[in-house]
């Protein structure tokens, strides 16, 4: 039986990672840059702001000094117009506090992002103690750092992660804990290679979690 299940934010807890890579899409053609949703997505989810920035720039867009500001800016005023929770996650929530099993958040995010995200939803005060984010750690995934530190604070001896992108399952890897990988829009043969349980609905994360 895992004794702590980690959560990623974005695309695990809250469907924001759509909203997000638009507002990335919208504006890195303003500046020179022309990506598809899809494409923006592949490239970009689970990842830092400062690696966006850096891979756009190398890929020709020309972007200013203060860019990092604007595009948190931007998406923050477009997910406080409304994030949903993934479907099945409460759900999931729920049939975790009826086993006693604890969770927590780790997340390449920022915690002003997810007071945001998970505040319209009622997960900001559940979370908020047990959060885990790269800008406050200063180390982002794919370092295992952050899911490292999160089974040291609950003493867990059989963590396992649930991730989205490429770097979070990366991370959970060389972390050397057990991780399923939610891939509901596909994709999910990219993450499996990698190590990752893939999983294309939430409720399935209940029978490999035991509940």
């Amino acid at each position: 039986m895992h004794d702590l299940v980690i959560f990623d934010c974005d695309g695990v807890l809250v469907d924001s990672e759509v909203i997000s890579n638009q507002v990335l899409v919208d504006n890195l053609a303003h500046h020179g840059l022309h990506l598809a949703l899809r494409e923006c997505m592949s490239m970009f989810v689970g990842g830092t702001m400062v690696g966006v920035r850096d891979k756009a720039r190398a890929m020709g867009a020309v972007l200013p000094e203060d860019w990092i500001d604007q595009i948190y800016a931007e998406t923050y005023d477009r997910l406080r117009a409304g994030v949903p929770l993934v479907p099945g996650i409460a759900d999931l929530l729920a049939g975790l506090d009826q086993k006693g099993i604890p969770c927590c958040v780790a997340s390449n995010g920022s915690p002003d992002k997810m007071k945001i995200t998970l505040g319209q939803n009622g997960l900001w005060d559940r979370f908020k103690d047990v959060m885990f984010s790269a800008h406050v750690l200063g180390t982002g995934k794919p370092d295992p750092k952050m899911f490292r530190l999160a089974a040291e604070h609950f003493g867990a001896t059989a963590p396992v992660v649930i991730e989205d992108s490429h770097s979070g399952v990366t991370a959970a890897i060389r972390a050397g804990m057990r991780c399923l990988a939610y891939a509901p829009h596909g994709g999910g043969e990219k993450l499996a290679d990698l190590g990752a349980e893939v999983i294309t609905d939430m409720s399935q994360a209940h029978g490999v979690l035991g509940l």
